[in-house]
């Protein structure tokens, strides 16, 4: 630990800089341990009450610096309280510092999810197609996961969900849900010939039920979300492709979400979220 005399008299950058490592490293140690030594809560309590007396600081920064200089004072070094105010001061910090916190800044419990927690709905499945952010990737593992979906697809040109970023948004979640990736486009010569299912050429999903997330469908709240079949997520960029679609309307169609901003768009792993839950609640459904 650096002395706090050595510390006060950096540069006020690199002051800053220096003492969000610092409280991020108590923060980690917090969740670690359950608990903070009382030495460890001290140091960190004086640190804080240091970066109190910046005068730089505005009124509402310099007082969520004083109140976790406080909390610390109590010794409740195991509380949710103490996060939460360590958790403050360090993104206060990083926002001073002129850095905007990246995926990798946010500090989550560690460990190995239990994978016979989960309670799949076995119908339930999803393809990505070609979606290129790892971030995106990584956060629609979690959401399938979180939602009870039995198995994801991945299109041959869909990000890597073992990317480092997927893997910081999936939390784990790409280790317990089954998961493929295709090695050729399923769609790529379909003839979407039912409303029952198949569509996908070369029957890789066995003529199972297709529905595509994608502008121009049913409403979301008067969509018939089936007991089982395989939700279409498209590009950030271009949506769903013709063939996909061509595939889906053969069978049961578009899901869609009203919008009522300017904007008129979603985030893709956004509104998979919207669709995933609003789909998981028609299972909850189905198999009481």
């Amino acid at each position: 630990m650096i002395p706090l005399h050595k510390l006060s008299s950096l540069p006020r950058h690199q002051r800053l800089r220096k003492a969000a490592k610092i409280i991020s490293d108590g923060e980690r140690r917090l969740l670690a341990a359950g608990n903070l030594e009382a030495g460890a809560a001290d140091y960190l309590r004086a640190v804080a009450e240091l970066l109190a007396q910046d005068e730089a600081f505005s009124l509402a920064q310099a007082a969520a610096l004083k109140a976790a200089s406080t909390i610390l004072a109590t010794n409740a070094a195991g509380t949710d309280e103490t996060r939460r105010a360590l958790n403050t001061v360090y993104h206060l910090l990083l926002a001073e510092t002129g850095r905007c916190p990246s995926d990798w800044d946010f500090i989550e419990p560690e460990g190995a999810l239990d994978a016979s927690m989960r309670r799949p709905f076995a119908g339930m499945q999803v393809y990505l197609e070609d979606i290129r952010s790892p971030f995106n990737v990584g956060a629609m593992f979690r959401t399938a996961e979180s939602f009870g979906a039995a198995k994801l697809w991945l299109s041959p040109l869909c990000a890597d969900p073992r990317h480092k970023r997927a893997q910081r948004t999936a939390m784990g979640c790409a280790d317990v849900l089954p998961w493929e990736r295709l090695v050729c486009e399923p769609f790529a010569n379909s003839k979407a010939d039912s409303k029952t299912g198949g569509g996908d050429a070369g029957g890789v999903f066995g003529g199972v039920p297709l529905f595509a997330l994608e502008t121009g469908g049913i409403p979301l709240a008067e969509f018939s979300f089936p007991a089982g079949g395989i939700l279409i997520a498209g590009s950030e960029e271009l949506g769903v492709s013709p063939q996909a679609l061509a595939a889906a309307d053969a069978s049961l169609g578009r899901v869609s979400i009203s919008t009522r901003g300017a904007k008129g768009s979603l985030n893709v792993s956004v509104a998979f979220g919207i669709v995933m839950q609003a789909w998981a609640g028609r299972l909850g459904e189905y198999y009481r």
